[in-house]
């Protein structure tokens, strides 16, 4: 690749997310959700072993593209599974367990990246080897019959298939179909989440509750917040190599350096988790845990370029980002009532957080390497403007709670008719009694 190439093989992936976030939203209301994302891994993980057979910029385009209108279903999905599986109280940390695992895969990919750079005499370039994978059984198979290229099997492709299969038939759709629980477990599930007043999933679009989605001034504070941590996903997930490297490390070096960036992720995305499950700490948690990531983008900016080790640990700490972007992502979900309100919150975020990861890459000029001030002024102000956002957030939300406890809407009285409320398809703003998680 040259010039921006990269800059929009990266973005590819976002283009595809911007155009299948809002049809895989009107989806999920109609289907069930577990059978959906079963369904799509398979297919994911078909497209994604393609990538071992592009050749050029225009093939890597096209194949990042569909990954990305396939893959969007999947964080808005896991967000509305978690929001009907669990109390709003145990929400944050189970959203922050399961984005944690982004760093063991982040690990992975380094450790495989780096084991692959010391291949030689291969029929591919080495790069491929991060796709491709020697399934000894099928392989022994194919081998007689196809190339040799074809002969390999892609590591990501080959296990998200084997895992879709596993998601279909295992994943529940909501509280009702858990097979793990029996009838009466199911029904104990149900009641619990009943408390979030949330409502609970069914195929009816409200069209009362598009509007309000779209009129929530709420809403439009997380819509910006979308775009500040698409900006910083798009920098950080793409160029943390570029910058690593433009240290003066080899790029075998640098897939090695990579390794502790998905450590910190894995660590501190679950204690940043267990830091906002406490009473009115969600807010402070997602603003503690931006400090961080801007810390260390001051910290490229300003340390000595002889201070090489120094800058890499800067860099590592970018990989805290996940931390705020969970909990962000699961504010959606927690703060907002009422199926299509929330299916229709959840679409309009992602496609804001998509169009900020289509621009994020873009912010790093190749001139500029290997401190690119330009990207780390803009990544900085994204960091700031995200914490501004959430102070005024979760100020609305105080507020909003104290109007109701004045009026005697949240001391609990009636808790049989409250409860009930929960099974209801209120919004939030039409559920009097609904208390915003801060």
């Amino acid at each position: 690749m040259v010039g921006n190439d990269y800059s929009w093989v990266s973005s590819a992936l976002y283009f595809g997310w911007l155009v299948g976030a809002y049809p895989w939203q009107v989806l999920l209301q109609r289907y069930p959700v577990g059978k959906l994302i079963g369904v799509m891994l398979f297919v994911w993980g078909s497209v994604c072993m393609l990538q071992a057979a592009v050749f050029n910029f225009a093939g890597f385009f096209a194949i990042r593209f569909f990954l990305g209108l396939l893959e969007a279903v999947v964080s808005p999905a896991f967000i509305m599974l978690t929001s009907m599986l669990w109390t709003r109280e145990e929400q944050s940390l189970r959203s922050s367990y399961w984005l944690s695992v982004n760093g063991i895969s982040a690990i992975v990919g380094a450790l495989l990246a780096y084991g692959a750079g010391h291949a030689t005499g291969l029929a591919v370039p080495q790069w491929k080897l991060i796709y491709l994978v020697s399934n000894l059984i099928l392989a022994m198979t194919i081998i007689y019959v196809v190339t040799n290229l074809a002969a390999f099997y892609q590591i990501v492709g080959a296990m998200t298939i084997a895992w879709g299969f596993v998601v279909y038939f295992y994943l529940p759709d909501g509280p009702h179909n858990v097979k793990m629980l029996t009838e009466y477990e199911r029904v104990v599930a149900v009641w619990r989440i009943s408390r979030n007043k949330t409502g609970l999933k069914h195929p009816k679009i409200v069209p009362s509750q598009i509007k309000e989605a779209l009129l929530d001034p709420r809403q439009w504070l997380l819509y910006l917040m979308a775009i500040c941590y698409g900006l910083l996903n798009g920098g950080v997930a793409n160029f943390l190599a570029a910058i690593v490297e433009g240290f003066g490390y080899s790029p075998l070096r640098t897939s090695l350096l990579q390794t502790p960036v998905g450590a910190f992720e894995l660590v501190m995305v679950i204690s940043f988790g267990y830091l906002s499950k406490l009473p009115n700490m969600l807010g402070a948690t997602i603003i503690l845990s931006c400090i961080p990531g801007l810390a260390g983008l001051i910290g490229i900016m300003k340390i000595n370029i002889e201070h090489r080790f120094a800058l890499v640990g800067m860099c590592w700490l970018q990989g805290i980002l996940g931390a705020p972007v969970i909990l962000n992502w699961t504010l959606t979900g927690l703060n907002t009532a009422g199926h299509t309100k929330r299916s229709t919150v959840l679409g309009i975020y992602f496609v804001l957080y998509c169009a900020g990861n289509i621009a994020g890459p873009h912010l790093f000029l190749s001139s500029e390497a290997p401190r690119y001030p330009t990207a780390i002024k803009g990544l900085a102000g994204s960091y700031a403007g995200a914490m501004g956002l959430q102070i005024i957030y979760t100020c609305y939300c105080f507020f909003e709670n104290r109007n109701k406890g004045r009026k005697g809407l949240l001391n609990g009285t009636n808790p049989t008719e409250e409860a009930m409320e929960g099974f209801e398809d209120l919004t939030d703003k039409q559920n009097q009694h609904f208390r915003y998680r801060i």
